[in-house]
């Protein structure tokens, strides 16, 4: 029987991310996907900057700002007529965030879902892993050593064993059913829309044109321009019983209907799906060895492009657990993934269905901008969330970023210090230095203070101002939030004791 640490069902963002967490610390993954191809199109295509903060860490960040671009303005019409012009922001309801030192980045960025996936494959195959498709899994059994899967490729069946399972798999999730975990909520089969990608000659490729009618708000239709392609995002709300066909005469004569244009021809349908809403969460995102993680574990309304975004944040807080209990740390810690990421998972169900109603009913949002950029999520008050001190952020935040010099005298940033699979104790007073391999510990110094062992030397006072603290010390999780804010080195090795196991050095 073939062994693994971990195998991933399912290979779209979520599972992608996780599989390049693993595979950067060494871990033992195969990655699954019942699909004989790869998934072609756009349709989870904004980016919120707390991903690409994520996608920074994992290496892909340069390749996901080039192939993508910023959310393009508005552009609504009557008929021929330009009615009015809105940026994302305006539409969205709250502002545009402004650029400072703890935000590296703070714009939406649109790229098609498919160039992400693309993105995040290299990426895994560049870390020696890779997608195995076509392979379905059909069976899972678990007991207290691991998890035995029944995967079928080509009509053959192989056995696999596996420490953990994770179900990555999406809504209908083989993996959540087959272990018995419900997913409460609501499915409205009267809220549906066509998306399609499709190139459009007419339109230019500089706003996101849509035709609406003000008696009717669901009787409108849309064209946006994918960046890094000569394709569009066609959608349509359905406004009747009966259900279109998803080809290319259809999508044209829904388009001519609504818009009342005449001169705007649609051509190369690459991808269509018919789109329902559904609001739902899984009553649990563990059962023993066996995890669920993104649309497997919650669905929700497209409003505020969450659901890649929050998939991705699911990976990222389980891919370093995982990690560190393969590699000795106590299986307690697994518990921390569903009590973290489930609180959130239901806060984004209810922010993201407000907007939709909101939305769909041609009113404007109230502000939720703090939500939607993912930024001010936190686990302040979570298993792992240690506060002895604190000033402006709180253990269970997110770790600000902050530029800064190293020893050499070289401009860096916090971000970069963080970079990789482990932790980062910032002392803000000297140590001894000696944490334990996962941890790469920094003297955070004023300028002009000797320079000794790995430190920063916080030269505009940024990064001190940034967390609040004038002293102790500060220790960041390997997915970027505070893990503990503390006055003394005891408390960081009780801590790392706790969560990482062993004795406190």
């Amino acid at each position: 029987m073939n062994q693994t640490d971990v195998l991933i069902a399912g290979a779209g963002p979520t599972g992608l991310t996780l599989a390049c967490d693993l595979a950067r610390r060494g871990v033992s993954a195969r990655v699954i996907d019942k699909s004989p191809t790869d998934f072609p199109g756009s349709r989870a295509k904004g980016l919120m900057p707390r991903t690409l903060e994520v996608f920074d860490d994992l290496g892909v960040v340069g390749e996901v700002l080039a192939s993508s671009g910023p959310f393009p303005p508005f552009r609504g019409y009557a008929g021929e007529t330009v009615l009015w012009d809105r940026t994302i922001y305006q539409m969205a309801g709250f502002p545009e965030l402004t650029p400072t030192p703890d935000l590296p980045y703070t714009t939406f960025r649109m790229i098609p879902q498919w160039r992400t996936e693309e993105i995040l494959r290299a990426r895994l195959v560049a870390l020696g892993g890779r997608v195995e498709r076509g392979t379905e899994l059909t069976a899972l059994n678990q007991d207290g050593e691991g998890v035995t899967a029944s995967l079928v490729r080509d009509g053959r069946v192989e056995e696999v064993r596996c420490r953990y399972l994770v179900g990555a798999d999406g809504g209908p999730s083989f993996v959540r059913k087959a272990i018995g975990i419900g997913f409460a909520g609501t499915t409205d089969a009267t809220d549906r829309s066509i998306i399609a990608d499709v190139i459009a000659s007419g339109p230019d490729r500089d706003h996101w044109h849509t035709w609406t009618n003000p008696g009717n708000p669901a009787n409108r239709v849309s064209l946006c321009p994918l960046p890094g392609t000569d394709f569009f995002q066609f959608v349509a709300p359905v406004t009747t019983d009966d259900v279109p066909a998803l080809t290319l005469e259809s999508l044209q004569a829904i388009f001519d209907q609504r818009s009342g244009v005449s001169g705007v021809r649609l051509s190369d349908l690459r991808w269509a799906t018919m789109y329902r809403v559904n609001v739902r969460l899984a009553d649990r995102f563990r059962m023993g060895r066996v995890f669920l993680a993104g649309d497997a574990a919650h669905v929700h309304s497209p409003a505020g492009g969450q659901g890649l975004n929050t998939g991705v944040q699911d990976a990222y807080n389980l891919g370093w657990k995982l990690g560190a209990v393969l590699r000795g740390a106590p299986e307690t810690l697994l518990d921390s993934y569903e009590a973290e990421r489930l609180p959130v998972a239901a806060h984004v169900l209810g922010m993201t269905s407000a907007l939709h109603k909101r939305w769909a009913n041609g009113g404007t949002p109230r502000s939720a901008a703090d939500d939607v950029y993912q930024l001010r999520l936190s686990y302040q008050g979570g298993p792992l969330a240690r506060d002895n001190g604190g000033g402006r952020v709180r253990a269970g935040d997110r770790a600000p970023d902050a530029p800064c010099r190293d020893a050499a005298g070289n401009l860096v940033r916090l971000f970069d210090a963080f970079r990789g699979p482990h932790f980062t104790l910032l002392a803000f007073e000297r140590h001894d230095g000696r944490y334990g391999e996962p941890v790469r510990a920094y003297t955070v110094l004023h300028p002009g203070e000797p320079i000794g062992g790995p430190c920063l030397v916080d030269a505009d006072g940024l990064v001190r101002s940034g967390y609040g603290v004038e002293s102790g010390f500060v220790l960041v999780r390997p997915d970027g939030y505070i893990g503990l804010i503390a006055p003394d080195e005891a408390a960081v090795r009780e801590y790392l004791a706790l969560v990482m196991g062993g004795p406190a050095m």
